[in-house]
């Protein structure tokens, strides 16, 4: 609904039966990288996104495809995703199904057959912008925003006219060049929290997941995101608040005009974006009922805050979060640990700009008062990159990451082990505490579902599709789904039944760049839609047998340690993003430490040149000079050859 609570009011399957849950059908999706959309049933037919914008409509009771649209998204323009080429879900309206694409457009599509009603471009096709949230679809616009924060790029929102695609209205979301005049008074007011010329890097706070909609207050709510880059000893280096960054803001939709704001983390400089799942729900707090906006982003508090005028009602954290002491309730802004922005030197800082939760949904349950969402422990090692360049369409965050990398050494890989936790929490709004948690494996656990049987659903890391008891949290049944899960689950009733839903896929953010964090779960892609029903008896095929994959011989490494050092830098600012961290792949994309000699021969072919470019590896030219590649190729050598010698030790 509107209101983004993701709770299902039926109870066919409930707590007491949830252990007859079956398969009732899956389809393979035919692509090989991260899922995170969560389907849409309308009159029985299922409409799900998967990698590359491709949207897929299927019969919802016997999973049979009736029909694909492909928006044929230009493999390259993965190169201005940082967080694998997903896509977050597609919308309806009267008759027609809107998604999202990766290159940037908003297209319209025939709900009886896929046929393309309309497609308008929304962002400017020189900068780096890219599409992967669900559009949302209010009074006859649908609203769309964009990704790209890291990128160089400035954030806004659109809303178009459902039937025709024309721009009815945009809100951008920081500032421009004051020189060229303002677009809104929000805008003029924005530009004073600025400070330097933000606007030559973009300023970042793309609008690119959640929205909100209250028909009552007739109030749309956003979440905006990080800075560009997200230190803000660059981007604003005489400090301020940096509107609207980490912000949620209040708009008319008619018309995008501002109404209020509230900031989450002025002066955003750690990656603490505000785009995350958005509740709106009615709270009875201290005996009145209060019209409230649930929010759990990045940094680590859950808000609560009045939905009609933006004041802040309450803010917990609900996971350890070292940045801030807490929140001050009388000018709702947190109270920083000291050198929490590490300006006077390197910081370790809980959470890292993984998030404490990130855009994985959250639900909100009304029969027992809690929200239910997945929380995560993961630090990060910040200090400032000082030999910062800005680049636009690169990875631009003005923090060192080879500073941050995972270090070589075992003893000291299971030393950071032991501070990353992941946890399914219940979590009551009112009194702001958590009232259960099923502890995870490991962190970037799916999105939940609750139901009025008293269930919770979520998929995990682990690839299991699970139910819990919603009151307190017992683990009732579970479904191997043979392939990492997150995105959030769906449930509808056809007939006197009901099914549950999920599409799952392993990749994403975790997989494409969590290095040595990911490496040990062997996990693969296996993109699929899975649906179940009580009694349900289909099966997966069976998984193939593992085959040990050969390590190849690397070259003799020539180059000094200082070259080796210099090329740490560039890859982990270039390309880790996609490669993983310590030249350690997740099961995504290539791991280059399997790297074979003749590949190493074309290296400059490739990096620099972009012979591979159609099939998605960028070439990096007048980016990387052929000293930089060189420095980025003996790093990778030095990594292969550690593959190697330890898995000859292990021989």
């Amino acid at each position: 609904t509107y209101s983004e609570q993701r709770f299902v009011p039926l109870d066919r399957i409930d707590s007491n039966n949830v252990g007859e849950l079956g398969l009732a059908w899956y389809f393979d999706i035919p692509t090989r990288r991260g899922i995170e959309a969560t389907p849409l049933v309308v009159d029985g037919v299922m409409y799900v996104s998967g990698a590359w914008s491709i949207v897929y409509a299927l019969d919802a009771i016997k999973g049979s495809l009736l029909w694909t649209y492909d928006p044929q998204v230009p493999r390259i323009y993965g190169r201005y995703a940082c967080c694998d080429a997903v896509n977050r879900g597609v919308a309806a309206w009267d008759n027609k199904i809107y998604v999202g694409t990766l290159d940037g457009y908003l297209v319209a599509l025939n709900a009886k057959d896929g046929s393309v009603g309309w497609r308008v471009n929304t962002i400017d096709r020189n900068q780096p912008y890219s599409i992967t949230g669900a559009p949302r679809v209010i009074k006859g616009k649908v609203l769309i925003g964009n990704g790209g924060g890291e990128y160089g790029v400035r954030g806004y929102i659109s809303a178009y006219d459902a039937e025709t695609g024309e721009q009815a209205w945009r809100f951008h979301t920081v500032p421009g060049n004051p020189a060229d005049g303002f677009e809104s008074a929000a805008m003029e007011m924005a530009a004073e929290t600025w400070t330097g010329e933000w606007w030559t890097m973009g300023g970042g706070g793309t609008v690119w997941d959640s929205m909100a909609y209250d028909p009552d207050l007739d109030l749309l709510y956003i979440g905006v995101g990080n800075g560009s880059p997200w230190n803000r000893q660059i981007r604003s280096p005489g400090g301020g608040d940096n509107l609207f960054l980490s912000s949620i803001v209040a708009l008319r939709p008619d018309t995008g005009e501002y109404v209020w704001h509230y900031q989450t983390t002025p002066g955003e400089t750690w990656d603490f974006t505000a785009t995350q799942h958005i509740i709106l729900a009615d709270l009875d707090i201290a005996g009145a009922t209060r019209k409230v906006l649930m929010q759990a982003p990045k940094n680590g508090f859950f808000y609560v805050i009045d939905r009609a005028n933006g004041n802040l009602i309450s803010a917990e954290k609900y996971i350890p979060a070292t940045w801030a002491s807490g929140v001050d309730l009388a000018t709702g802004r947190p109270v920083e640990a000291p050198n929490a922005r590490f300006v006077s030197g390197p910081q370790v800082v809980l959470p890292g700009p993984f998030g404490g939760h990130n855009w994985h949904p959250m639900s909100y349950n009304p029969k027992t008062g809690l929200v239910y969402f997945s929380a995560q422990e993961l630090p990060m090692f910040y200090s400032t990159d000082e030999n910062f360049r800005f680049i636009s369409g690169q990875f631009n965050t003005g923090v060192d990451w080879a500073a941050a990398d995972f270090p070589t050494d075992p003893a000291e890989i299971e030393a950071v082990f032991a501070l990353v936790r992941g946890h399914l929490v219940a979590w009551d709004p009112v009194a702001q505490r958590e009232v259960w948690r099923y502890q995870q494996a490991g962190p970037w656990n799916g999105g939940t579902l609750s139901t009025a049987g008293n269930l919770v659903f979520q998929g995990n890391v682990l690839g299991e599709f699970v139910a819990y008891s919603a009151d307190n949290g017992a683990r009732l049944w579970s479904f191997a789904t043979q392939t990492g899960v997150t995105a959030g689950p769906v449930s509808w009733e056809s007939n006197g039944e009901q099914f549950i839903a999920v599409a799952v896929g392993w990749g994403t953010l975790i997989a494409a760049g969590g290095g040595p964090g990911v490496e040990a779960l062997q996990m693969k892609n296996r993109s699929r839609l899975l649906t179940f029903r009580l009694g349900g008896e289909a099966a997966l095929p069976a998984l193939p047998q593992p085959v040990a994959r050969p390590v190849p011989e690397p070259p003799e490494q020539v180059a000094d340690a200082d070259t080796i050092s210099r090329g740490h830098y560039l890859y982990t600012t270039r390309c880790s993003m996609c490669h993983g961290l310590s030249v350690t792949s997740g099961g995504l994309i290539s791991d280059l430490r399997y790297t074979t000699r003749d590949v190493f021969e074309q290296w400059n072919q490739i990096v620099v040149e972009g012979s591979l470019a159609a099939a998605g590896m960028p070439g990096f030219k007048g980016i990387l000079g052929p000293d930089e590649a060189l420095a980025i190729k003996s790093f990778v050598i030095e990594r292969a050859h550690a593959l190697a010698d330890r898995t000859r030790g292990a021989d």
